[in-house]
């Protein structure tokens, strides 16, 4: 079961903006208010009235008053004496637009593959990795080599994972102390942004990003003008078939090894285990399963189609004991989806 709001004590706050993306209708609603600019007019103006937002997008009777009827539905906008603002829970929401919109968008893509294709996902899963949308997005082989399109096609996915790394960030600092650490490596690190997290509320640490060629670029790109930029760099590389550079006392991998098969996983676990400190923390981050009572509401969408993907921290454990790690400790962390931290020590 996923936890209530009470629960998290204001660390997941940020979960708010799936309460305006619960179906479909209200969904393409909100990123049509979004798109238009009208979410940015009821900012300026936070007290409106109809004639006024007809005069100012020039929207006909009709569409405007359908799209007003969408949004007041989903609590996005009030009416009172023909006044028109935003209502307090979204005003509040919008503290995490970034989020709000990346999450739209990525409904909005890969809604088709859901729609058209779920059939394949559950009786062909070879056959729905080939047509569908989400897997054509997230096509790795584009971060090997630069080219107009692979930038263009990587910034895509990685400005979605950047989002959400943004907040994930916060969960995952609120459930492991960071602060006894001094240098980090992020294996499979993105744009820099769970390091960058890290890094700006902990300024002893100096943080290592490991990933694919373009990726690195794209990333440097992202924090190069954060103040944290000069204690954070990239390396290009291979996670699985890489010697990866050595003496850490913090090694993170973030909702990357459910990108790989088990052997693979193992793999990376055990690379990062050699370039790990004795003493030092691995670190591993990740969804889980689904679970019964999970809520489901449309800006689910993309990380139902990930069903096979996530795994159970089981096979992480294993191999951190095999490997003759100690305290390997196991927490589950409800979001809008089941999340796990798996922690584990190298022995001394």
């Amino acid at each position: 079961m996923a936890a209530s709001d009470s629960d998290r004590d204001g660390y997941a706050d940020f979960l708010c903006v799936d309460a305006y993306m619960e179906s479909v209708v209200y969904a393409r609603a909100l990123a049509t208010a979004f798109e238009l600019g009208l979410i940015d007019y009821f900012v300026e103006n936070p007290s409106t009235h109809f004639d006024d937002i007809q005069k100012r997008f020039k929207i006909d009777n009709q569409g405007l008053t359908f799209l007003i009827h969408l949004l007041a539905a989903n609590r996005v906008i009030e009416k009172r004496n023909g006044e028109i603002r935003l209502s307090r829970q979204f005003s509040e929401a919008l503290q995490y637009r970034d989020l709000m919109e990346t999450k739209i968008k990525f409904a909005n893509f890969v809604a088709a593959d859901f729609t058209d294709l779920f059939t394949l996902s559950i009786s062909r899963p070879d056959r729905f990795t080939r047509y569908s949308r989400m897997f054509d997005l997230f096509n790795y082989r584009r971060g090997l080599q630069r080219s107009a399109e692979n930038v263009n096609r990587t910034k895509r996915w990685m400005q979605i994972t950047t989002a959400l790394t943004k907040y994930e960030a916060q969960v995952c600092m609120h459930h492991h102390d960071f602060s006894g650490y001094r240098q980090m490596l992020d294996i499979g690190g993105n744009s820099g942004e769970f390091a960058l997290q890290i890094c700006k509320k902990h300024p002893e640490i100096s943080a290592t990003v490991l990933d694919l060629p373009l990726v690195c670029d794209i990333g440097a790109e992202h924090i190069q003008n954060e103040p944290e930029a000069d204690r954070i760099q990239f390396i290009k590389g291979d996670g699985l078939r890489d010697t990866l550079p050595a003496n850490f006392d913090l090694i993170t991998i973030k909702s990357m090894l459910h990108d790989w098969p088990e052997k693979e996983a193992k793999q990376i676990i055990a690379n990062a285990g050699r370039s790990l400190q004795a003493g030092g923390t691995l670190l591993i981050f990740e969804r889980g399963p689904l679970e019964d009572g999970n809520n489901l509401p449309y800006s689910m969408i993309p990380f139902l189609l990930f069903f096979r993907s996530f795994r159970t921290p089981s096979l992480y454990q294993e191999q951190l004991m095999k490997l003759g790690f100690r305290d390997v400790a196991v927490e589950k962390i409800y979001l809008e989806t089941p999340f796990f931290m798996v922690t584990a020590k190298k022995r001394i």
